[in-house]
């Protein structure tokens, strides 16, 4: 899907937001959906199952915001730690609630075998309004090095620091969706004072792994299994997804630490970052969020049967 260039109604052309460009676009931005209905009260139908673990709190314009992670219960020190994260951008649905799906249904069939720390919700100020960004008009997923701007990405790095060394997987769940070219990337170049240049959409699931790691079999694990439950992004004529090469069938790779994004916050053997696409005609939402409880059990397989 592309759409053609834009011009963002905020902001001049050229210029980057300075304080009253960014209290503009927060004022316009609207609560769509509650965080305590969806979210908190699934991770509460899950206690007597996990630990939950409040490790961190915002506090957002007067809202209160728990940050809440599920972690094994009969937790071992003698195993590897996996960690599952999802909703570090607010507005992919399925990345919150295919991680509580996994936990729901799948999670049981672990124990004993790794250590989970599953984090369904990164940004819940976003998920409420369904957006890319903290309500700072700042990317958490560019967020996650030191001293960090989003205190989403603040508190997801002190959560893991004590099991830093111990990770044996991080996967990270996300989405790709129309709103990418129709909203969030214009708003980006235009808090940027960058020129906004279309893209392409791609249509279907696919990975983003580790330049520096790559690990191409674990991420085609991950695609076989997706691909069993959803369908999987081709290449566009050019041999890449969103501007990067192709390097396995659904796989791309991004230097995920010196961006800064979630998937470099453990230093895990096995990392990857899904995509799914909710807007193509041929998905529903149950697809999406089983496709990526699907890509959380393949790479878990895969990691504990490889080491």
């Amino acid at each position: 899907m592309t759409n053609p260039d834009t011009s963002y109604p905020i902001g001049t052309p050229g210029q980057s937001w300075g304080e009253a460009e960014r209290a503009q676009w927060l004022a316009g931005q609207r609560k769509q959906r509650s965080h305590a209905d969806d979210v908190l009260s699934a991770i509460d139908r899950l206690r007597d199952r996990f630990d939950v673990v409040e490790y961190g709190r915002l506090d957002y314009a007067g809202e209160t915001y728990p940050l809440l992670a599920l972690k094994s219960r009969d937790w071992r020190d003698d195993l590897p730690v996996a960690l599952v994260t999802g909703g570090v951008h607010g507005y992919e649905t399925s990345g919150v609630h295919g991680a509580l799906r996994f936990a729901e249904r799948d999670a049981a069939d672990y124990a004993g075998r790794a250590n989970l720390l599953i984090v369904p919700c990164v940004s819940p100020w976003g998920y409420e309004r369904i957006h890319r960004w903290n309500m700072h008009a700042i990317d958490p997923n560019r967020s996650f090095r030191d001293d960090s701007p989003a205190e989403e990405a603040a508190a997801l790095m002190r959560l893991v620091a004590p099991v830093q060394g111990r990770f044996l997987l991080h996967i990270d769940l996300h989405e790709t969706t129309d709103s990418d070219e129709s909203e969030f990337r214009p708003a980006l170049a235009a808090r940027d004072g960058k020129p906004y240049e279309p893209g392409e959409i791609p249509d279907g699931f696919y990975t983003v792994g580790d330049s520096v790691n790559p690990q191409l079999p674990f991420q085609q694990a991950v695609i076989d299994a997706v691909a069993k439950v959803t369908h999987i992004a081709p290449a566009d004529a050019r041999g890449e997804i969103i501007g990067s090469t192709v390097v396995s069938p659904g796989v791309i790779l991004y230097p995920v630490k010196s961006l800064g994004l979630c998937a470099g916050v453990t230093d895990a053997t096995y990392v990857t970052t899904t995509e799914v696409y909710p807007d193509s005609p041929r998905t529903t939402p149950d697809e999406c969020n089983a496709a990526q409880a699907a890509a959380v059990r393949a790479a878990l397989d895969h990691a504990l049967t490889a080491g």
